[in-house]
């Protein structure tokens, strides 16, 4: 049954036919709980995350369809997320309502990883039932799913491939895949770099899908992540390339800086004013086919209702960042493992002019006697150097919170400092900085950055320093495998070093691009081309290639081998506005 958006109670499995599954994503009133969508490569799905910064956010609501009144078993799926660390406190704890009567159960209290906890049984009527959840702390609760089964002895399966065809056959997941239409280009992933492929590709004639799996464009330039862009544009031989980028660029700089600096609804309005692009906003590219070396089409879930479509292109372009789509079709790929760059949850302060009380947080990281960097909340917030950027995500992500949380507890706390000031923001979703890279025709060194290595295909101006970041040792004692502060560690050279354009498509994979930090790198180099001026230039020429490949009938490789001539012509008039004729 679904009632506007959202998926709601289905008792539709023959084996379980008295079995009702509420996804977290089917709360149609969702108060303060947002949709935490950005693990879903590992869960499957989104789910409900209370990012209260200390204080209990407003409750999310819906309704269920119970067709046979009687006692129900109740299972929710959630976690304690500070059990890893073996922290006390639960901080994530929370209530089921049913017709505005709690459960006896406390949520989130138990349990490292993601499971079914036991609500007990409640009774419910025939007909409608409301479905609440209540938050009790505002320190990040999380709800994935709830089950009523009126069979007592039935438990739902913990294991991804058993949930995954659970939810389907439930109804979380559409049962059917929706075709979404066939295009020149399939854009996966929405920051600067995807913006820039779409819009030059549009521009230049194509029929482009653009598939974000967030609410809003900009990736880590967004108003959730806040990272301002890094980089220079306008160089010679090819002063153009960057146009588009600066057609993105807000106009105002600050890091993490307020929401209304990042201009969302502007990059809205601008992508979406194009007619040859196709925005699909909350879908997240989870499925690739491929025949003989080629993409054919890839799947795409809503991150809200469930449903699935599946996008047919000529060509693709990956700008996901963590190189989904290359590795989902079986593209080459490295990963660092150990010492590479983490994410960044960036926050801020306000003055509230009054007195500003905060729960003690012992379930945090302790600093009450530990050094905290001056400056709060910066880049420089950072960890996850030595833990799997895909697979430990989650872990990561709250690692800095829990390194946030200590650290205002103790300042505030402890020290006696900021009496009047709140935590204003948090970003929950995390700003990344490295994960898989994809392997090109060429993979570009720090040695090739060093020695100023010219490369015929020269098509990506980058002049930013190698910069890489490992733990800062001066706050890392104690920490060992969580440190949450990091050090950039410089490599200078003369810029602006020109990156080839082998860089921007897969070795192996034949129509497949890629834009921004999975393009074909080394660790190392990374630290030079990953800013985001850079990565959106490197969609611009990704953009233009791909009307090449369309206008010649050709591959990405295509272009290099025998029509590099032209793609220069491109790259030297820019990419914002229509193809000469």
């Amino acid at each position: 049954m679904v009632i506007g958006f959202a998926i709601l109670a289905v008792q539709s499995a023959p084996s379980h036919p008295a079995v009702i599954l509420v996804e977290a994503e089917a709360f149609t009133e969702r108060g303060g709980w947002v949709v935490d969508s950005q693990f879903m490569d590992q869960m499957g799905s989104p789910f409900l995350l209370a990012h209260g910064l200390g204080r209990p956010v407003s409750d999310a609501a819906t309704q269920v369809l119970v067709r046979a009144a009687g006692d129900y078993r109740v299972w929710v799926r959630t976690r304690d997320w500070v059990a890893p660390w073996g922290a006390p406190g639960a901080p994530g704890r929370f209530q089921v309502v049913v017709n505005g009567e709690p459960l006896g159960t406390t949520f989130g209290t138990e349990g490292a990883e993601w499971h079914w906890q036991d609500g007990g049984t409640v009774a419910l009527p025939n007909g409608l039932t409301r479905i609440t959840l209540h938050d009790l702390t505002g320190f990040e609760g999380r709800c994935d799913a709830i089950v009523f089964s009126a069979d007592p002895s039935f438990v739902p399966p913990p294991e991804p491939a058993e949930l995954a065809a659970f939810r389907e056959a439930h109804g979380g997941v559409s049962h059917t895949v929706r075709e979404g239409g066939h295009f020149d280009l399939v854009v996966v992933g929405g920051g600067i770099a995807g913006m820039c492929a779409s819009l030059v590709a549009a521009r230049h004639g194509l029929t482009v899908a653009l598939v974000q799996d967030r609410p809003v464009l900009g990736g880590n330039n967004s108003s959730e992540v806040r990272v301002w862009l890094g980089g220079e544009t306008g160089l010679e031989p090819y002063p153009r390339i960057g146009d588009v980028v600066r057609e993105l660029e807000p106009k105002q700089r600050a890091q993490p800086g307020p929401a209304e600096y990042y201009e969302d609804d502007r990059r809205l309005a601008l992508v979406g004013s194009e007619p040859n692009i196709r925005l699909l906003l909350n879908y997240r590219a989870n499925r690739v086919r491929t025949d003989a070396g080629r993409i054919r089409f890839v799947t795409a879930q809503h991150t809200i209702t469930g449903e699935r479509v599946r996008l047919n292109g000529k060509w693709f372009a990956d700008c996901t960042g963590d190189g989904t789509i290359g590795y989902l079709a079986g593209a080459d790929y490295e990963i660092t493992l150990q010492g590479h760059m983490g994410p960044s949850d960036m926050w801020s302060i306000a003055d509230t002019g009054a007195p500003s009380p905060f729960p003690r947080c012992p379930w945090a990281f302790d600093l009450t006697s530990r050094p905290i960097p001056p400056k709060l909340g910066e880049w420089f917030w950072e960890s996850g150097f030595d833990r799997d950027p895909i697979a430990e995500a989650e872990r990561i992500r709250d690692n800095n919170l829990r390194a946030m949380y200590g650290a205002w507890d103790a300042l505030k706390n402890v020290r006696g400092e900021y009496p009047t000031y709140r935590l204003e923001w948090a970003a929950y979703v995390a700003g990344k900085r490295e994960s898989r890279r994809l392997m090109g025709d060429i993979v570009l060194t720090q040695e090739d950055i060093l020695s100023n290595r010219a490369f015929v295909d020269a098509a990506v101006p980058a002049t930013w320093m190698i910069d890489l970041h490992l733990p800062d040792p001066r706050y890392a004692q104690g920490f060992e495998g969580d440190e949450f502060i990091s050090e950039a560690r410089y490599t200078r050279y003369t810029p602006p070093y020109w990156v080839p354009y082998r860089c921007l498509y897969s070795r192996n994979i034949a129509n497949l691009f890629m834009a921004g930090r999975d393009i074909s790198v080394t660790h190392e180099a990374l630290g030079a081309v990953r800013v985001q001026r850079t990565c959106g230039m490197m969609g611009e020429v990704v953009g233009m290639a791909a009307s090449l490949c369309r206008k010649h009938r050709t591959s990405p490789r295509g272009v290099f081998e025998a029509h590099l001539s032209e793609l220069q012509e491109l790259m030297r008039r820019g990419g914002a506005g229509p193809a000469p004729r």
